[in-house]
C-alpha cells in the first residue's frame, strides 16, 4: 500500500511556526529589557538566512515588497482605527508639517551627509536619504505600546500621526528620484511639473477615496452589525478586507494607498466607534502578525556579509540621520508651533525606523538602479542602528526630557510632578498672586486655566508647566481641550538664597 509522503507540508509549516513562536517568546524579554519587539523578529529572519545556521536563501524581492506593502497597510489601518478625532486637536498641525516639510528636510540633510560619506552621485545620495528620511509606523506603535511609557498627548499625538501620515512624501521622494536617477535628461520645468503634478495625485486621492469609503463604510458596517450582529472575529475580517481594498483601489488608480487605508481607519474608527469595538482585539493581532511576518521576511532577505561591507558609511549615514538630519527637521517644524524645546528634543530622537526603508529599499532594486543592493544593505543598518539605540532608549529620553507622564496610580509619582495640592481651573489667577505673593497678572479677571492657555499659546496637554514667580503651575486634568484642574508647587528661599521646595496642605 503507498502512502503520501507529506514532509513538504509538515517540515516547512513546522519550521516557520516554531521560529514565530521562538520569536514571540524573545520578543517579549526583549520588551521587558526596553527593546524593540519587532528586532527580535528582524534578527530570527537574519539567523533563517544563508549566512546564519538556517542557511536558506531568500532573493524573492518581489514577494517580500508585496508582504511589506500589504503588512504595512493592515498596521496602518489599525493605528488609524484606534486613533480617535480628539487627539488631533493637539496632533495634526506638527504632525502634517512632519510628515511632509520634516521628511523632506530629513531626506535633504541625510542625502548630504550620504554623498559626503559614500562618494556617490548626487542624485543616488538623495534616493538614499529619501529611503531613510521617514519614520516607521510600526515601530513606532509598537513601542509606545510597549515601552509602559505614558507621554503626553501632544507628544504622543504628534508621533503616532506623523509616522501614519509620512509614508507617501517618503514614497514619493523614492519614485521620484529613482525617476531621475534613471531617465535621460528631462528639461527642468517639465520635469518639476510633473513631479507637483504626482505629489497633488498621491495625497488628493489618497485623502479623497480615504475620507469617502470611510465615511460610506461606517453607515454599512452600522447597519450591519444591527441586523446581523456579527462577533468580532466576523468584524474585524470585514474590516480587514474592506481596508485592504481601499489600499489596493487608491494604489492602482495612482494614488497613496498608506495615506488612504490610514483615513479610512480613522473615519471608520471615529464614526462607527461601537461597531468596530468588539473588533480591535482581533485587528491587534492581526496588526502584531503582519509585523512579525514583514520583519522575518526582510531579515530573511539580508545578507550580514554583504552589509559588513559598507558598515562604517552605513553607520556614518545612520549618525548624520539621527544626529543632524531629523533634530534639524523637527525643529524647524515644530519651534513656530510654540514646542517647548524638551519636547521638540524628545521627538527628534525618538524618529524611529523600522521596515518602511526596508521596504523603499526595494523599489531601486526592482526599478534596476545600479548599485540598488547597496542601499538594501545601508538601509537595513541604519534601521538597525535606530531600533537598538533610539527604541531602546525610549523610556530613559521620556524622563530625561519630561515628556513621561506619572502612573495615575502611583501617588508619590503624581506628588513629585504636579505638588501635592491642586485648585480648580477656575480659581482667580488674580487671587493666588494676592494669596501668596506671587507676580500680578495685567488681566485680573483671568481664571488660573485662563492664563495658563494664554500664557502658554498651544493647546493645553496634561503635565504642561509653567513658572510664575516662585511657583510652578502644572496642568493636572484636561478634558475636552479644557483644563479642568491646575496643579501648584511653590519654591521658597532660605536665608542664604538657595531654593526650597516646599507645597502647602490642601
Amino acid at each position: 500500500m503507498m502512502t503520501m509522503s507529506l514532509d513538504f507540508l509538515a517540515l516547512p509549516l513546522l519550521t516557520a511556526s516554531a521560529l514565530v513562536l521562538l520569536s514571540l517568546v524573545a520578543g517579549l524579554f526583549s520588551a521587558r529589557l526596553g527593546l524593540s519587539f519587532l528586532l527580535v523578529f528582524l534578527v530570527a529572519g537574519m539567523l533563517l538566512g544563508e549566512d546564519g545556521p538556517g542557511g536558506v536563501l531568500f532573493e524573492d524581492f518581489r514577494l517580500a515588497f508585496w508582504v511589506g506593502n500589504v503588512a504595512l497597510a493592515v498596521i496602518l489601518l489599525d493605528g488609524g482605527l484606534r486613533t480617535q478625532y480628539a487627539t488631533f486637536r493637539t496632533g495634526l498641525r506638527p504632525a502634517l508639517l512632519l510628515a511632509t516639510v520634516g521628511v523632506v528636510v530629513s531626506a535633504a540633510l541625510t542625502g548630504l551627509g550620504a554623498w559626503w560619506l559614500l562618494g556617490w552621485d548626487w542624485r543616488l545620495a538623495l534616493l538614499l536619504g529619501a529611503i531613510v528620511g521617514s519614520t516607521d509606523a510600526a515601530a513606532v506603535f509598537s513601542l509606545l505600546q510597549t515601552s509602559g511609557v505614558r507621554l503626553n498627548e501632544r507628544v504622543a499625538s504628534t508621533l503616532e500621526i506623523e509616522s501614519g501620515l509620512n509614508d507617501p512624501m517618503a514614497v514619493f521622494l523614492t519614485l521620484a528620484l529613482i525617476g531621475l536617477a534613471t531617465a535621460a535628461e528631462t528639461p527642468a520645468p517639465a520635469g518639476a511639473r510633473a513631479m507637483l503634478l504626482a505629489l497633488a495625485q498621491q495625497f488628493g486621492w489618497g485623502l479623497l477615496l480615504g475620507t469617502g469609503l470611510g465615511w460610506v463604510l461606517a453607515d454599512g458596517l452600522r447597519w450591519l452589525t444591527r441586523v446581523t450582529r456579527p462577533g468580532g472575529g466576523v468584524r474585524a475580517l470585514l474590516l480587514l478586507s474592506a481596508g485592504l481594498a481601499v489600499f489596493a483601489l487608491t494604489t492602482w488608480i495612482g494614488g497613496s494607498g498608506f495615506l488612504a487605508v490610514y483615513v479610512f481607519g480613522l473615519v471608520l474608527g471615529n464614526r462607527s466607534r461601537g461597531s468596530i469595538a468588539p473588533a480591535l482585539q482581533a485587528m491587534d493581532g492581526y496588526a502584531w502578525m503582519a509585523q512579525a511576518g514583514m520583519f522575518l521576511l526582510l531579515g530573511l532577505l539580508v545578507t550580514p556579509t554583504e552589509a559588513l561591507r559598507t558598515l562604517l558609511p552605513a553607520l556614518g549615514v545612520a549618525a548624520v540621520l539621527m544626529a543632524v538630519a531629523r533634530p534639524v527637521a523637527v525643529w524647524l517644524c515644530l519651534a513656530p508651533l510654540r514646542f517647548p524645546p524638551r519636547e521638540i528634543v524628545f521627538i527628534a530622537w525618538v524618529g524611529l525606523r523600522g521596515a518602511v526603508p526596508i521596504v523603499l529599499a526595494v523599489f531601486p532594486l526592482m526599478a534596476g538602479v545600479e548599485g540598488a543592493k547597496t542601499f538594501f544593505n545601508i538601509a537595513f543598518v541604519v534601521v538597525l542602528a535606530s531600533l537598538l539605540l533610539q527604541g531602546a532608549t525610549l523610556p530613559w529620553a521620556a524622563r530625561r526630557t519630561g515628556v513621561a507622564l506619572p502612573d495615575r496610580d502611583d501617588p508619590a509619582a503624581v506628588r513629585r510632578v504636579f505638588g501635592d495640592f491642586e485648585v480648580p481651573a477656575d480659581t482667580p489667577m488674580a487671587a493666588l498672586c494676592q494669596f501668596y505673593g506671587w507676580p500680578t497678572v495685567e488681566d485680573e479677571r483671568l481664571t488660573v486655566g485662563e492664563w495658563f492657555r494664554r500664557t502658554c499659546q498651544r493647546p493645553p496637554v496634561e503635565g504642561d508647566q509653567l513658572r510664575w514667580g516662585p511657583a510652578e503651575l502644572s496642568v493636572r486634568r484636561v478634558r475636552a481641550g479644557s483644563i479642568e484642574r491646575v496643579g501648584i508647587r511653590i519654591e521658597d528661599t532660605d536665608e542664604d538664597g538657595n531654593g526650597t521646595t516646599s507645597t502647602p496642605a490642601r
